[in-house]
């Protein structure tokens, strides 16, 4: 299967490298995968907008697998995030989904992993060259089966030291995620949405890649 998603993303690579239009790649978790095909539409003409092939998972995922996703086409904006992933208890014998268990279950990646982590995957993203954009760990509601609620917070803290430190531009999708409306989201206590509530967080992202595109 991961061969296949490798495949099929080099033949999308190579169908679009025959104009001018900048390349955008956005790496993420099944947020960014939610968001994608609202700012592919909104970027149609503009630019070709590529998600990373599946789901980016942890930063773990990222350092193994960030050069396949990167290829070697040259992109001109990168949006990114980790950290949803980081941040998730599991436990083998659990039974929902996801193995999700923040009572029993041991988390993915502490945030010091995850900020170390972290560190690495934005030196690399770095000498691609492209501009980078990283997005904040979107909202953890009370709950949530396999996550704490405030951890959203204390990784996003750490991600933002990291940003900063590198100069990176921040969109902060975590505040904006906080302000969209329960009833957007999948259910109470999940951390994903509705195709309404998937709308309201492209449009930030659309709005950054933009900005950064006419710059």
């Amino acid at each position: 299967m991961r061969k296949l998603w490798i495949l099929l993303f080099g033949i999308l690579l190579l169908s679009f490298q025959s104009d001018d239009l900048p390349n955008v790649l956005i790496i993420g978790d099944s947020i960014s995968i939610g968001y994608t095909p609202y700012v592919k539409k909104a970027l149609e003409g503009k630019a070709h907008v590529v998600h990373n092939p599946g789901n980016a998972g942890d930063t773990g995922r990222g350092l193994k697998r960030l050069d396949n996703w990167l290829d070697d086409t040259q992109w001109d904006i990168i949006h990114f995030n980790w950290g949803l992933w980081d941040l998730c208890y599991r436990h083998p014998d659990a039974e929902v989904y996801g193995n999700r268990d923040k009572v029993n279950g041991t988390v993915t990646f502490s945030p010091g992993e995850y900020g170390d982590n972290l560190e690495k995957l934005v030196i690399r993203l770095k000498k691609t060259g492209a501009k980078l954009i990283f997005a904040t760990t979107t909202y953890v509601p009370r709950g949530e089966a396999g996550r704490k609620f405030g951890d959203d917070k204390r990784y996003n803290k750490v991600a933002v030291q990291v940003m900063k430190e590198h100069d990176i531009q921040i969109n902060r999708l975590n505040t904006i995620s906080r302000k969209i409306h329960r009833k957007h989201a999948k259910s109470e206590n999940d951390v994903h949405f509705t195709d309404k509530g998937y709308k309201k967080l492209a449009d930030p992202v659309v709005d950054v890649i933009r900005e950064n595109l006419e710059n």
